[in-house]
């Protein structure tokens, strides 16, 4: 999770909503990114579908059963079924999504029996740490946002 947590790091310092996810095959890391989806302007973008890309091309195939992708913040409903359509073998997550969550919050594709395919979960890895992560980059937007909007007024606002 520290890796993550420092690619989502990464992902604030670009603008970008700090998500990291990491792939790992037997205790070794095969990929980690963060989110992009500003930077390259791609509503996929988010870090669990980019590591996933990353770690198929390292490993050379898309039956990804071996991986443990780890993740600052529980993966959304596409996120999600990318997992499980790349047959991963375990997600960890960190910070829990009441909004979007879909491995056990609002959603629970990973473990759906319907589907061709169930992985395992864990989630609240160094949760606080996540969660902060995500509520103090949102609360400096908000804060940007006011100010910009105050300074935009006549009389800045006054």
């Amino acid at each position: 999770m520290a890796i993550a947590l420092a690619e989502a790091r990464a992902a604030a310092g670009a603008s970008e909503v700090p998500v990291g996810a990491v792939a790992v095959v037997g205790g070794r890391v095969v990929a980690a990114r963060h989110n992009e989806r500003e930077g390259a302007g791609d509503p996929t973008a988010h870090a669990e579908i980019l590591t996933l890309r990353d770690a198929a091309a390292e490993l050379g195939g898309w039956r990804l059963s071996d991986v443990t992708l780890i993740v600052t913040l529980e993966p959304c409903p596409m996120c999600a079924g990318a997992l499980v359509a790349a047959r991963v073998g375990r997600v960890v997550y960190g910070a829990s999504d009441p909004r979007a969550g879909a491995c056990g919050t609002l959603y629970n594709l990973c473990a759906d029996p319907r589907l061709n395919h169930e992985l395992e979960v864990s989630g609240g890895v160094r949760a606080a740490e996540c969660g902060t992560l995500l509520s103090t980059f949102f609360s400096e937007k908000r804060a940007d946002r006011a100010d910009s909007a105050a300074t935009s007024e006549p009389n800045g606002g006054a």
